[in-house]
Parts: C-alpha cells; sequence; structure tokens
C-alpha cells in the first residue's frame, strides 16, 4: 500500500464533503449525538497527530497542546477532554484556525511517511484511514441532521446521489437450513476488533426477506395506528414514543396532509419505493410485530448476507452489542476503540449510502443505543 497516497485520498474525501458547507455550517450542535462539522474535521487529524506524529516522528513539534483537550473524543488514555455536550459551545478555535491545523498536521505526516515506516506504524494508519472514514459517515449524517432541523430546510447538496444498489425482483423469503455456521472476520485484509475471533454458531432454521422495507410499507404502519398500538412495542420503547410524541421517522413532515421527508436535496415530497430510514430499533422491532415477523439476530444476517444485495441502510438486529468468543481489548488508548461500548447496544449490519467505497464488509459490526435515528438505519425482516 502506497501510504502518502492513501492517506491524501482520505484527506481530501474527508475535506469535499465539508466543501458544500457554509461556515456557520460548520458551528452547530443541535443535540448530543451531532458534532459540529469542524469538531469531526478536528478530532481526525488529532488522532493521526496523537497516535502518529508524537509518539513516532522524531522532533515532531505539536501544533497545540490545548487541541489534546478540545478534539480528543473518549480516550481516557490520553487525558481530560471537552465533554460531549460541549462541543458546540467551541466557537474557537475557529474553523480557519482548525484547517490550519489540519494542514500543519498533513504536511508533518507526508515528510514522516517518506521515510521507513515501521509494521505497527503501518497497522496505526491503516487504523487512522479507516476511523477517519467512519468519521466521514458521521459528518454527512451529522451535516443532514443539522440542515434538516433548520427551519428553512436548506440542501446541503443539489447534486447528491445516493449509490445504486439493485435489490432485484424477487420478493420471496430467502430460506437458510438450521446448521453450525462459522461466523467473523477472516483474510489478511483490515478489520475492526471487534470482528475477531472467527467462530462457531448454530442455528435454527429461517427465513430473511430479499429486500428492506420500503418508506410505502412503513406508511401502512402508520396509518394502521401503529404509534398509537402498545402492542407492538416494547415497554421502553412505547415509553420513548409517548415522551417524545413521535409519529414518523426522523425527516418525514406532514404537508398538507401529504407526506414529505428532508433529504441532501432539501424537503421533497416522500419516495414510496426507496427504503425506509432514520428509524430507531424500537421502531424497526415494532414494525415488525406488527407485520407478524421480526428482526434477524446479527448471525443470521451474516450467514445469509452472501444471498442478497445489502449496502443501501444500516440493518438493525436483535443481537445485543457484546464481545465474540476470545475478544481482548488492545493495551492503551487503541484498546478503547470498541470494547468498552459492549453493553446497552444493538447491532447493526451492512451498511448506508453514506459509508466510503470499500469501508464495508459482511462482518461489519456497527452499535448504535435503541433511541437512536439520525443514522441511515432501516429494516429488513425475518421470519
Amino acid at each position: 500500500m502506497d501510504l502518502i497516497a492513501r492517506y491524501k485520498e482520505v484527506r481530501r474525501r474527508t475535506e469535499q464533503i465539508c466543501s458544500y458547507l457554509q461556515t456557520e455550517d460548520y458551528v452547530v450542535q443541535p443535540v448530543v449525538d451531532v458534532s459540529p462539522p469542524k469538531w469531526h474535521i478536528g478530532h481526525v487529524t488529532w488522532f493521526f497527530e496523537t497516535f502518529i506524529l508524537k509518539p513516532y516522528f522524531m522532533g515532531y513539534q505539536e501544533y497545540n497542546p490545548d487541541y489534546n483537550y478540545v478534539f480528543n473524543s473518549y480516550y481516557e488514555t490520553v487525558g481530560t477532554r471537552v465533554i460531549r455536550t460541549d462541543r458546540g459551545n467551541l466557537s474557537r478555535p475557529t474553523v480557519i484556525e482548525i484547517y490550519g491545523y489540519r494542514k500543519y498536521v498533513d504536511e508533518a505526516m507526508e515528510g514522516f511517511l517518506c521515510g521507513d515506516v515501521s509494521d505497527d506504524v503501518k497497522e496505526l494508519m491503516i487504523l487512522g484511514f479507516n476511523h477517519e472514514e467512519q468519521h466521514q459517515e458521521l459528518l454527512m449524517t451529522d451535516i443532514k441532521f443539522i440542515l434538516g432541523h433548520n427551519p428553512l430546510f436548506p440542501a446541503y447538496n443539489k447534486n447528491y446521489a445516493a449509490p445504486h444498489i439493485d435489490e432485484g425482483e424477487d420478493d420471496a423469503f430467502i430460506s437458510m437450513n438450521e446448521g453450525i455456521y462459522e461466523l467473523g472476520f477472516t483474510g489478511d485484509g483490515f478489520c475492526f476488533d471487534n470482528e475477531l475471533n472467527r467462530h462457531k454458531v448454530y442455528l435454527n432454521a429461517y427465513q430473511i426477506s430479499p429486500k428492506l422495507v420500503t418508506n410505502a410499507e412503513y406508511l401502512e404502519f402508520i396509518n394502521s395506528g401503529g404509534y398509537h398500538d402498545f402492542r407492538h412495542w416494547h415497554a421502553e420503547g412505547w415509553d420513548w414514543v409517548k415522551t417524545n410524541k413521535v409519529e414518523a421517522p426522523l425527516y418525514w413532515h406532514l404537508v398538507d396532509n401529504e407526506w414529505h421527508n428532508y433529504t441532501y436535496h432539501g424537503l421533497e415530497p416522500l419516495h414510496l419505493k426507496e427504503p425506509a430510514t432514520h428509524i430507531s430499533y424500537f421502531e424497526a422491532y415494532a414494525y415488525a410485530s406488527w407485520k407478524g415477523l421480526r428482526l434477524p439476530t446479527e448471525f443470521e444476517w451474516e450467514a445469509a448476507a452472501g444471498k442478497f444485495n445489502w449496502g443501501r441502510r444500516w440493518e438493525w438486529t436483535e443481537s445485543s452489542y457484546l464481545p465474540y468468543p476470545g475478544f481482548a481489548k488492545a493495551p492503551g488508548a487503541i484498546g478503547e476503540y470498541n470494547g468498552k461500548f459492549m453493553v446497552n447496544q444493538k447491532v447493526l449490519r451492512g451498511a448506508s449510502e453514506v459509508t466510503p467505497p470499500g469501508h464495508s464488509r459482511a462482518t461489519y459490526r456497527n452499535f448504535f443505543q435503541t433511541n437512536l435515528r439520525w443514522q441511515f438505519t432501516g429494516i429488513r425482516l425475518a421470519k
């Protein structure tokens, strides 16, 4: 791998995502789960400075000692940090100053990578690339939340086009035999530690849909009173619906008795054939219950993934986010990447329309809390 070329490619894509923003867009934090875009571009820069340049590049001069406090996300090992809810209060450093920081680190990284690089550093670089790609997806979803909660519903990019993934014409559920399936990452390429170790799982016979639930199908659930019928909801989900007065997926708006949906193009009439998205686990479970079906487990999903086209939505599963057999956290800050989040979360499988190219794989384990829906989350049914 040409590390310099790969580094430049990843860094350019982050800046391209932000190229459609106005300066004011960079600083907004509407809710705790959404970080201001300028924090993202500072944080991914901090990652390379903290884990590559400072420990491995002899003579490197840290850009600004205060930035460790500003741009550290959750790494207890590397010191204190601005709490997540306060990222939107960071009017300083300015957007221009953060881009200056980014340029400074990029120039240092290119100088560092011109020399001999150890295998340990190469592994950290590849992790850094994947880390920045994760934040590219977060940037896209955070930007959508920021603009989608602006009362004017401004477009992010009028020319935005989602990658095309053909789900085919066959609606028949795919039948999977009972048996022992070997699951988890295998091979020589990159994976996150939560995809290891490969292990065997026994599955009963099951069936899984080849297609995602569409907006038209989800609208039937709404029109049938699904958000007002406690029978389809977990108790916690029903409390969530009532407390937050939820009536539809995130970004759906009833305008003159017609459903509209906020997209990267702005507010548009609801596209009925598109896969439903921005749905919480609570909603996914309730919809499946209303249909008399269920969500697949993450193991059922992975075992069948080669039999359907996936990648348009992160798909909720019935699996809690837990370690695989033999999982071990790496020492130091890198060990904080996944392991400490293995509690009170559900696994999502697949990818989404804003997942960077080449970043997804069938063994990838995404995870979120059950109430969250600002990501491109959707529903695949099983029985």
